[in-house]
């Protein structure tokens, strides 16, 4: 299932290290199955987040198909990869671009998470542009299944289920 993810623009009073107030404009990325819930869902991450009055600028379809997050970084960095894919009709190759926003705290580290976010990729690829992100934080959308689900994949890995050998008295 492929997910959607909506960049919201989001204007409120922020405070300043100096105590100083100021008025912000900031960009987050969430994951939603629509417009409504896009806006339903910055409006309560936003409501836990500033206790002051907000107002959603706006609301716009991301084309990232994957996102990266890393710990121990702070920045987000948006990532530009072309497929590449030879076409046996016109003896060409053919590149398909697509976008990646992986979590690091420079460029260097930021290509180096795209390779390892790559890794296991069948094709040829390149990664032509690598620049930061507006993106200041990234809510992805969960039900509670999917730790769940980890969880049980890590205990089925772990606990290989044995073969048990039937002695012919207990086939027949």
């Amino acid at each position: 299932m492929s997910v959607t993810w909506y960049e919201c623009k989001v204007k409120y009073r922020k405070t300043q290290e100096t105590g100083e107030q100021k008025v912000a404009t900031d960009t987050y990325l969430l994951d939603a199955i629509s417009y409504t819930e896009a806006e339903t869902r910055i409006n309560e991450e936003m409501a836990a987040y500033t206790s002051e009055e907000f107002m959603i600028t706006n609301i716009k379809v991301s084309n990232l198909s994957e996102v990266h997050a890393v710990e121990n970084s702070d920045r987000w960095f948006k990532s530009k990869i072309a497929l590449i894919a030879y076409d046996e009709n016109s003896g060409k190759e053919r590149k398909t671009n697509i976008y990646m926003l992986v979590q690091a705290n420079d460029v260097k580290e930021a290509y180096d998470n795209t390779i390892d976010a790559m890794k296991g990729t069948t094709g040829d690829y390149t990664i032509p542009a690598i620049a930061e992100s507006p993106i200041l934080d990234v809510f992805p959308y969960f039900t509670g299944e999917e730790e769940q689900l980890e969880k049980f994949n890590v205990i089925e890995k772990t606990e290989a289920p044995k073969e048990e050998v039937l002695s012919e008295d207990e086939v027949e």
